[in-house]
């Protein structure tokens, strides 16, 4: 079995391609919640770029004055950027959830966060205190008439997509019981209308143990549920995303364990309390989604990871693209997310794992050296076998640091296109819209929101997927700026005012 190399992590003493207070000034809370046309605009929005981008994330990066020790404890905000014949309309608001709504009103923290924000009063204060606070900070869709706020340990909360406002917490039509998970990562199956099948949107919960349960569900563009299944794998599985292909739902089961005592002792965070196992390997989970088979789990080498790009199933056998990292990236004792050192953080490179189902053993290739995150394509790719990825990039081609720059990479040829905001700029997932009538795999467009830390403002930048690097074809300037988020989708319904002026 083979080993992943180490990282080539970022020398300590080299100079950095951005400044420490720009990339920290991002981090701050936003508040305000705002309903705009955005009229300050370099370059020109396509005329038939027509629908609305949701984007999730932490808004709030203290509460009352008590700093977060990590941004994924923070609440969520959603903002909606509508664009139709040639305008954008923006808007933003908190998730209005029991803990939100409750902490707003006392003027202070009244939970514990997940990674490690704790109430004041030290560890006295925060003893035996379980509870979860569930801040819907983590992805947002739009699904069946829906549009649903995402946090990975809960339910979801529905949203009026025109007015972002909150309608509340929303069982699936019976589906989840109160306290019932459902996962902040759904894959989209694009099916094959032309053959008579549908898409259907596919996610996922776990309940851990001395063994876990992986839940499924699949849901018609109506919305209702198709089917649900579940399968029982031993140990403790730490699982964020999924992957899917026609015949499997995929899960990367990291070699990681968790001691709850520092996290009931009121010592740590939930998350505090994973540990990495070098020792160890991942097992990759093939769960079928079609009859009662058994699930097949084969071996890789170990390495941690939050998100997939795509998998699908090519001369029998399956290939699953991810973004592995050496260790579980974490804080040192009594540091925050603002103190981090990059250069002793690993960072997350692109590997394809070829998975032999009838010999089950794994072969491992790394695709992308350059340290990236939040990967995305085509739709229509999903589950297929595909040509293109974006993802956002570090900067510089080696070492940890903020994402900075757009990387192309054609899967095919081994080509590269990358653009950077550095050193002044940086980076949030990029979202891939197809242009209409479009036929080609990169015929379409990247939206991505970016931040500014020269204007101290975040950007929405719209690039032409089938060449990035001349840059953006528009720059939408906000007049705020939205702290560095998490995920988001774009829907072809316009969720924006009336356009004529």
């Amino acid at each position: 079995m083979q080993t992943l190399p180490s990282p080539q992590n970022a020398d300590a003493n080299a100079v950095l391609s951005f400044d420490m207070d720009d990339w920290r000034s991002g981090y701050r809370s936003q508040p305000e919640e705002f309903a705009y046309w955005i009229d300050d605009i370099e370059g020109t929005i396509p005329a038939d770029l027509e629908g609305t981008l949701f984007r999730n994330g932490p808004g709030l990066l203290d509460i009352h004055g008590h700093r977060l020790k990590h941004p994924f404890d923070g609440d969520g905000m959603i903002s909606s950027i509508a664009v139709k014949e040639g305008r954008a309309y923006y808007r933003n608001r908190f998730v209005r959830t029991e803990g939100y709504v409750a902490e707003q009103s006392a003027g202070k923290p009244l939970y514990r966060g997940v990674f490690g924000t704790q109430k004041p009063g030290g560890w006295l204060a925060n003893l035996f205190d379980l509870r979860l606070k569930n801040i819907a900070n983590t992805h947002v869709i739009y699904w069946g008439g829906k549009l649903l706020a995402l946090w990975e340990a809960a339910e979801p909360h529905r949203l009026d997509p025109a007015t972002l406002e909150t309608l509340g917490l929303d069982d699936l039509d019976g589906l989840l019981e109160p306290g019932d998970a459902f996962a902040a990562h759904p894959k989209i199956d694009p099916g094959n209308p032309p053959q008579g099948q549908a898409p259907r949107l596919v996610n996922f919960s776990i309940k851990t143990g001395l063994s876990s349960t992986i839940r499924i569900h699949e849901f018609a563009p109506s919305g209702d549920r198709v089917k649900s299944y579940q399968r029982s794998i031993p140990g403790f599985a730490f699982m964020h995303d999924c992957m899917i292909t026609p015949n499997y739902v995929i899960f990367f089961q990291n070699p990681v364990s968790f001691n709850p005592f520092p996290f009931i002792l009121g010592r740590k965070g939930a998350g505090e309390c994973v540990e990495f196992n070098p020792k160890a390997k991942t097992n990759i989970i093939l769960i079928p989604r079609h009859g009662d088979a058994p699930l097949k789990s084969i071996e890789a080498p170990a390495g941690f990871v939050f998100h997939h790009a795509n998998a699908f199933e090519q001369d029998g056998k399956v290939f699953v693209d991810s973004i592995v990292y050496q260790d579980f990236p974490t804080l040192d004792e009594g540091m925050t997310f603002k103190d981090v050192d990059f250069s002793q953080v690993p960072e997350g490179q692109l590997w394809r794992f070829e998975l032999d189902l009838t010999a089950e053993t794994s072969e491992a290739t790394c695709l992308i050296n350059r340290g990236c995150e939040f990967p995305a394509l085509h739709p229509d790719r999903v589950g297929q076998s595909y040509r293109y990825l974006y993802i956002g990039a570090t900067h510089s081609p080696q070492g940890n640091a903020p994402l900075q720059a757009l990387l192309k990479h054609d899967l095919v040829t081994g080509e590269e296109q990358l653009w950077s905001e550095a050193p002044r700029g940086f980076m949030s997932e990029p979202v891939f819209v197809s242009r209409p009538q479009g036929q080609a795999e990169d015929d379409g467009w990247l939206l991505v929101l970016t931040y500014n830390a020269a204007r101290r403002c975040s950007d929405l930048i719209i690039l032409d997927a089938r060449d990035i690097r001349p840059g953006p074809i528009a720059r939408l300037k906000l007049q705020h700026h939205v702290p560095y988020g998490l995920h988001g989708s774009f829907v072809p319904e316009y969720f924006g005012p009336a356009t004529a002026v």
